[in-house]
């Protein structure tokens, strides 16, 4: 009996790829893109929907069986599924968490599991010293859109500049009209802007325009010092926010900016750290568990969207060796990649790029030095599990 069916199920670019790859050495493609869109009768639990998919599966001619959905959760629950129906079949399942992947290969035999980003962290890493000539004109960066600075800074200096005024009209009137000295004056408005009452001078006697004057720098400074007072304390916890999430100036030289921590920027980040690099990742999700993993070992982690130009000037992009864009959006790396050239046209960059033609085409046409893409680099060790059919 031939066995010569390889079944993939699961959507995207790495399947696509290793069905290529696969059925190359000459075995027959059973793809299901997609499980949940198989209508199933009546109310079936996981297992049997998934049974119902792969009805008109021949298993006796099935060489091996390729799980590599996008989503790890769902690649668990259909590996879980198969490895039910079908316990004697080799199975090859997509998985980025690495902590899973021991157990799961301890408990059926014929169980491979590969994480496309482990595997394709090193090349990343590499990159940073492949040959690359790339020259780029473009230093303009007026068109960029400039992050702007807190307008809280502005309003506490008109607050503390128009209270400071206040005081001296106030000292200037009562040194003329009550006949005050100037520091009896700048007393008595000292402690009635504070509150303090001593008693020692008082508008008892005083005319009523005096006691107008008082009612109003009573009132008056009552109002100036909360509102100062509370935008120095909205100030003083922002920055203390600010900080905790790594936004601040850094003045590197020669790190290395990682721009997305999801699947493939934390293996690429763990990468580099093994080899001694300096990074600096720029991570948008301030809820990432990633970005406390790397904060605990020492590594500098900006909370932001590395879009913003703003924040490519704060990580030190003038002076950086490389960035490296991962975010899970291949236009956005490019994005990314073009506005920190703008900034320092020498600088090597390094993007992930889902389909690899596409990636080509950008590295070429947009004078990228180096485009890579995931499923590119991670589909051999896939389509390797199989002997090709002579």
């Amino acid at each position: 009996m031939e066995i010569n069916i390889a079944l993939i199920i699961g959507t995207g670019h790495l399947a696509n790829r290793v069905g290529k790859l696969v059925n190359a050495k000459g075995y027959t493609i059973s793809h299901i893109q997609n499980l949940a869109s198989i209508t199933a009768p009546g109310t079936l639990s996981t297992i049997e929907k998934i049974s119902y998919a792969l009805l008109h599966i021949n298993f006796a001619h099935v060489a091996i069986i390729y799980i590599l959905d996008d989503k790890d959760e769902l690649n668990l629950e259909i590996l879980m599924a198969v490895m039910t129906l079908h316990p004697a079949t080799k199975i090859c399942s997509s998985l980025f968490n690495e902590n899973m992947r021991p157990h799961l290969m301890a408990a059926h035999p014929q169980l491979y599991i590969i994480n496309p980003a482990a595997i394709a962290a090193p090349l990343f890493a590499e990159a940073l010293n492949l040959p690359a000539e790339r020259f780029n004109t473009v230093t303009n960066t007026s068109f960029l859109v400039k992050s702007n600075k807190p307008q809280s800074d502005f309003l506490i200096k008109t607050l503390l500049l128009s209270f400071l005024f206040i005081i001296l009209v106030a000292s200037m009137y009562f040194h003329f009209y009550e006949k005050l000295s100037w520091l009896d004056a700048l007393y008595f408005v000292v402690v009635t802007v504070s509150t303090v009452g001593y008693g020692d001078f008082n508008l008892q006697h005083s005319s009523a325009q005096s006691k107008i004057i008082g009612i109003f720098l009573i009132l008056s400074s009552t109002v100036f010092i909360w509102m100062i007072f509370s935008l120095i304390i909205d100030r003083f916890i922002k920055k203390r926010v600010e900080k905790s999430m790594g936004r601040k100036k850094y003045s590197y030289k020669n790190h290395i900016i990682i721009c997305g921590l999801g699947r493939l920027g934390f293996f690429v980040a763990d990468e580099l750290l093994k080899r001694g690099e300096k990074i600096l990742i720029i991570e948008p999700d301030p809820e990432s568990p990633n970005s406390q993993y790397f904060r605990n070992l020492g590594v500098d982690v900006y909370t932001g969207n590395a879009r913003l130009p703003g924040i490519l000037e704060n990580v030190g992009i003038q002076n950086a060796q490389a960035l490296i864009a991962v975010v899970n959006d291949d236009f956005t790396n490019l994005e990314i990649a073009l506005n920190a050239r703008t900034y320092h046209p020498q600088l090597r960059l390094i993007l992930r790029i889902f389909d690899d033609s596409m990636a080509k085409i950008i590295q070429d046409k947009m004078n990228i030095h180096l485009t890579l893409s995931m499923s590119a680099i991670a589909d051999e060790s896939f389509a390797n599990l199989l002997e090709p059919i002579l």
